[in-house]
């Protein structure tokens, strides 16, 4: 398996990792394992060596040239007396109360000494046999253990894979989802994997929720901007083709007003992509009553009537200038609504602004009233937009309320007209 796709594998890093793991253990298991048995072997050699030194120190006490005729395995040294080693090696000296690897004749030895009135007795037993078998359990678990682990490696690559392979079945079917059928989704199941592919779900789901919000925009962005280009368009081509019926101020007039309109449509989109991004917000105490003041002094400017008995003290925390154009948008859209008056009013309640503007219009539709805060929202008659909106200014105050903490709602004013709620999280005294 080539590096790159192992490195990626997480199947193949399961596996490697989990028998790097288990071939160390088993390589420190089997250490030991022939540590202890050899240490156990040499204990039972070396049990036996105190008995062969009590049995021959009697032997030494009542006949010393008995040693000599000593036929066994084990090694018997008098000193003084001899021993019964055929060519009469000398053992090596072994110091009391401890045993003692030694080598005669090329074959290893376990001794140990005992001081008797006789001499020094030394006895030795051969560790041929614990050698042996200590040999051949360490050949037994360097063949055994490679072939552990190359059983256990297979099955943890099946197991393994059989455990990924809802995961790549997932993978594949999100692979299938494409922009031509946004509608496609994962089979979810009822384990962990389930989780997933519903939260995978949810993702396209929301995914396709924006594609569509962005077509939608799009669509109705290049129809807004279509309007007044066709009627640039149609007024340039009438002084184009009939110059001596057309004022050069009516076409002024309309080439201004028309490019105020784009304008306007093109920072309105801007502001929206700003505050979609969450860019260029300041942070500053903002008297409310005082923006709501200005706005109905504005609006009176203009001829409409303005009730503001309503407005009280009230200060919050946030960007005076998104918190300005929000209270525009709300009362620009209520003067363009409003057969006579349009109403305002300003209150702080328990840690909460209210900013509430009234028309006495012809009010909107329970079913469209969420309606109206989408971008280029269109509504019925009753409310449809006017040539002096932009079709994005409720859907900017929405998104400077959700800036600042807050909600704005549509209701039903008391004149039977549109109410607007901005409902904001007042600012903190003890500040």
């Amino acid at each position: 398996m080539p590096r790159a796709v192992f490195s990626r594998s997480i199947r193949a890093r399961i596996t490697a990792g989990a028998l790097l793991v288990l071939a160390l253990a088993l390589g420190l298991g089997s250490v030991a394992a022939v540590q202890i048995l050899s240490r156990t072997l040499t204990a039972g050699i070396a049990t036996s060596l105190g008995q062969d030194l009590d049995f021959y120190a009697d032997l030494a006490e009542s006949d010393p040239a008995a040693i000599r005729d000593v036929d066994d395995d084990v090694l018997v040294q008098l000193e003084g007396s001899g021993s019964n080693l055929e060519d009469g090696t000398a053992l090596p000296a072994v110091p009391e109360d401890s045993t003692a690897r030694i080598v005669v004749d090329g074959e290893a030895y376990l001794a140990a000494s005992e001081s008797t009135d006789s001499g020094m007795l030394t006895v030795a037993r051969p560790l041929e046999g614990a050698d042996e078998a200590t040999r051949a359990a360490g050949v037994l678990l360097v063949v055994a253990v490679p072939i552990v682990l190359l059983l256990i490696g297979v099955v943890l690559w099946v197991v393994t894979g059989r455990a990924l392979a809802p995961v790549e079945r997932l993978r594949r079917q999100v692979e299938t989802v494409d922009a031509a059928d946004p509608a496609q989704r994962v089979d979810a199941g009822q384990d962990e994997l389930g989780d997933l592919a519903a939260t995978m779900n949810d993702l396209l789901d929301r995914i396709q929720q924006a594609q569509v919000l962005q077509r939608r925009f799009v669509s109705d962005a290049s129809h807004e901007l279509r309007s007044p280009l066709a009627t640039l368009r149609q007024h340039a081509e009438l002084a184009r083709d009939h110059p001596q019926a057309t004022s050069l101020a009516a076409l002024g007039d309309v080439v201004l007003g028309e490019g105020a309109r784009m304008q306007e449509l093109v920072e309105s989109l801007l502001l929206m992509a700003r505050l979609d991004e969450g860019q260029g917000r300041v942070t500053a105490e903002v008297d409310l009553d005082d923006l709501a003041l200005e706005e109905a002094a504005r609006l009176r400017g203009l001829g409409v009537a303005v009730d503001a008995r309503g407005i009280g003290p009230a200060r919050v925390q946030g960007d005076p200038a998104m918190l300005a154009r929000a209270l525009r948008n709300l009362t620009d859209n209520a003067a363009r609504h409003a057969e006579g008056t349009v109403t305002l009013r300003v209150a702080e309640h328990a840690g909460r602004v209210r900013v509430q503007v009234e028309d006495d219009g012809a009010g909107i539709p329970v079913d469209q009233r969420e309606l109206v805060f989408e971008r280029f929202a269109r509504l019925d008659e009753g409310r449809a937009r006017d040539a002096g909106g932009s079709g994005l200014g409720l859907a900017i105050v929405r998104q400077i309320a959700r800036a600042h903490g807050g909600t704005v709602t549509a209701g039903q004013g008391s004149a039977g007209g549109a109410l607007f709620t901005l409902d904001l999280p007042a600012a903190d005294r003890g500040a």
